[in-house]
């Protein structure tokens, strides 16, 4: 039962971490995008 308790924290971290970094990705890519249509124009 503890090891099951344990895998599910880890899941649940590991979503959370995903999640995180993806947004992150995200609004990277966002602000590319805009530093570049503000050079651009």
């Amino acid at each position: 039962m503890a090891a099951r308790l344990w895998m599910g924290r880890l899941g649940w971290l590991a979503l959370i971490w995903g999640l995180s970094v993806a947004a992150l990705g995200i609004v990277a890519t966002l602000l590319h995008w805009l530093m570049r249509a503000a050079g651009m124009h």
